[in-house]
């Protein structure tokens, strides 16, 4: 296989990205917001994602088949990969906190709304890429392009990880909002 420790280099990159992730969730006790705790989930999911999405070609290089066999079955473990990621991620309270928070700030101008469109449509741009490059693999649309769409591919995963953990990161030391804090226990309850 073709540029086998390329792809093992950049699957080593994404294990220190997860690793960092888990290092800021364990930090005083672990992640104590919406935040924090959807954000490492992110960092976490899309570093696993990359090292799945890197190790794939090698391991099934060993394997007598087709180059574009090799390249259309990592591109589709990939695309279930990141469907499974986003489904996941979707159903989690604290992915839902953190669009209400999203929505709030730009509802209450905390947040401006050319950012929040900004955001939202690299957000789509980045989607469409992502998967747009792993369906022309999929379909053979382009097999002298596969290889060089498959790379692309893991560095824009290994982006997005690395692009949220800088957010993490930077977000450490933030106000706390309402939808950070946890909810008040019930009235009458008691902690016993």
């Amino acid at each position: 296989m073709q540029d086998a420790d390329l792809f093992l280099e950049l699957a080593g990159i994404a294990g220190v990205f997860v690793g960092f992730a888990a290092l800021i969730a364990v930090r005083s006790g672990g992640a104590s917001t919406y935040f924090e705790v959807g954000y490492t989930r992110s960092v976490v999911s899309f570093g696993v994602l990359t090292v799945v999405a890197a190790i794939a070609p090698v391991t099934l290089g060993r394997y007598d088949l087709a180059e574009h066999q090799v390249w259309a079955l990592s591109s589709a473990l990939v695309m279930i990969g990141c469907v499974l990621i986003v489904a996941a991620m979707a159903r989690t309270p604290e992915y839902r906190a953190n669009w209400a928070a999203e929505i709030e700030a730009t509802r209450t101008a905390q947040r401006s709304r050319w950012l929040s469109v900004v955001a939202n449509a690299a957000s789509l741009l980045y989607g469409l890429a992502l998967l747009l490059s792993l369906m022309v693999i999929v379909l053979g649309l382009a097999p002298e392009l596969e290889a060089a769409l498959y790379f692309t591919v893991i560095v824009l995963i290994l982006l997005a990880a690395g692009w949220i953990l800088l957010a993490l990161v930077f977000a450490q030391r933030r106000p706390e909002t309402a939808v950070d804090r946890p909810a008040p226990a019930a009235a009458g309850s008691s902690s016993a």
